[in-house]
């Protein structure tokens, strides 16, 4: 992170917004929430709920223990983690890990799990592939809505619910998992620009919305406002490897669909364009 960052008190909830995700003709609310991309510095951040109870956190887990228990003995999970261990992607992985042993996981946007089916999937997810391989290390977490009692129970299942709004800046200076599933683009590019370089672009992966439907998107678009909160999208789009999430049931749709893993293969003699 830069040194000395800015701090900011919090903002009003009119700055932000929300994703509606589109199937068809039918809006289905994932419920995100988005940082505008005028705020560059870190904030640093509390749950905006000071009270919570053991019985609504005991509820919340008993929801994300059957969210859990669900993905467990799904198809979809069997499917995710057979093309997690194909030798290609396997490789890919190991070529981000380097010496290293572990691979942290961030994860951005995840919304209310208290409230929501799809960010406890998503949630749910990340707990088991942690689970699953010895590889993953520590799991950081963070949304600006969430709650006190998200926060508690967050933590109770190993996770770091972040005390400071990175907005997505976080620079990979060792090897990253960037779980980020349905998150505005905006972030998606705070996050590239934070890893603008060669070393740090090698040293991370995203796990989030597909790169080649944003660039798919900008081809059919004329806004100049939509193709500046991807730039960075768009440009690194030329070195990136991305592999497509298959969800095979309307049950996972809502929580991962149009969702890709995102590999960025760059030698020492890369030049990346320089982007105003």
């Amino acid at each position: 992170m830069a040194s000395s960052p800015e701090i900011i008190g919090p903002e009003s909830s009119e700055d932000w917004t929300i994703v509606l995700p589109r199937r068809g003709k039918k809006n289905r609310t994932v419920n995100k929430f988005v940082i505008p991309r005028r705020q560059k510095e870190v904030q640093v951040w509390t749950p905006i709920d000071l009270e919570t109870d053991p019985d609504r956190e005991s509820k919340l887990m008993q929801k994300l223990q059957i969210s859990i228990q669900k993905l467990a003995n799904s198809e979809f999970l069997l499917s995710l983690l057979h093309q997690i261990q194909n030798s290609d992607m396997l490789d890919k992985f190991r070529r981000v890990l380097g010496s290293e042993e572990k691979m942290q996981m961030v994860i951005y946007g995840i919304g209310s799990v208290e409230s929501f089916e799809p960010p406890r999937l998503q949630l749910s997810l990340a707990i088991l592939m942690k689970r699953s391989f010895d590889w993953i290390g520590e799991i950081e977490v963070f949304d600006p809505i969430i709650s006190l009692t998200e926060s508690k129970v967050l933590t109770s299942l190993g996770c770091t619910v972040l005390s400071v709004n990175e907005q997505g800046r976080r620079q990979a200076l060792k090897p990253t998992l960037f779980f980020m599933p349905h998150c505005e683009a905006d972030l998606y590019d705070n996050l590239l620009e934070a890893n603008w370089g060669v070393d740090k672009l090698n040293r991370l992966i995203i796990f989030g919305n597909s790169f080649g439907a944003y660039e798919h998107h900008a081809s059919l678009c004329n806004s100049s406002a939509v193709v500046d909160s991807r730039r960075h999208v768009l440009a690194v789009r030329s070195f990136t490897e991305e592999f497509k999430i298959i969800t095979l049931s309307d049950d996972y749709f809502r929580a991962f669909h149009g969702s890709s893993w995102h590999f960025f293969s760059l030698d020492t003699a890369t030049h990346l364009p320089i982007i105003g």
